[in-house]
């Protein structure tokens, strides 16, 4: 069976990379594509940086590093998997609705399908269905405003020498159904911004986008 341009062999393994931990809940003696993630996001960076290295022989270590953080984000394969129609492939549990765009199911079907590639036919097929899914090093030009965390992650890794943005919980206060939490992010070289939301990761993302003077 071919697909993401690549025709399987072994097509158990193809229906492995394809099933969801969702369907493995119903169906519990089938193996759901979670150790195929786990070996094709091990492939897919091997793959990334083999393509950026020769597609830019004039950037350095950390622009190598940040056009590879963008090329196989979670947001980046989902876009792909969206753009290839790879929902109506994976197996789900009855009457469950399609992954939403975005969804980390879909990221996690492409890395496992990426993985049980190079185990049916190597690096040559791994690469092939690495080149169907078109990954670009180019951030979308919404990056900022959708993932504010993940464009400062991108920012501080370009910074020199690379860094990472470090998220600390200040306080939580509030009652116990209504919490608020107060969330603290620095950056060396950039500085830092508190936030206030009602859970812990809105206010990382709300202190991300101040750090990043988009609020």
């Amino acid at each position: 069976m071919e697909i993401l341009g690549y025709d399987f062999k072994d097509e158990p393994l193809l229906e492995e990379a394809l099933t969801t931990p969702a369907y493995r809940m119903e169906n519990p003696n089938v193996r759901d594509n979670q150790r195929l993630e786990f070996l094709g996001d091990s492939v897919l960076g091997l793959l990334a940086a083999d393509r950026l290295y020769a597609e830019h022989p004039g950037a350095n270590e950390g622009s190598l590093t940040v056009m590879r953080t963008r090329m196989v984000s979670a947001a980046a394969l989902c876009r792909a998997a969206d753009r290839l129609g790879l929902a109506s492939h994976l197996r789900w549990n009855k009457g469950a609705a399609p992954a939403p765009k975005g969804s980390k199911t879909l990221a996690d079907a492409v890395e496992a399908l990426i993985g049980a590639a190079w185990l049916d036919g190597g690096l040559a097929a791994a690469r092939k269905v690495f080149d169907a899914l078109g990954l670009s090093p180019e951030a979308p030009e919404d990056i900022a405003d959708d993932n504010p965390k993940g464009a400062l992650q991108i920012k501080a890794q370009a910074m020199k020498p690379p860094r990472h943005p470090e998220y600390t919980l200040v306080k939580t206060a509030g009652k116990s159904h209504e919490p608020i939490f107060t969330v603290k992010v620095e950056v060396d070289g950039l500085g830092e911004a508190f936030a206030e939301a009602r859970s812990r990761k809105e206010a990382e993302a709300q202190a991300a986008a101040k750090l990043l003077g988009l609020v």
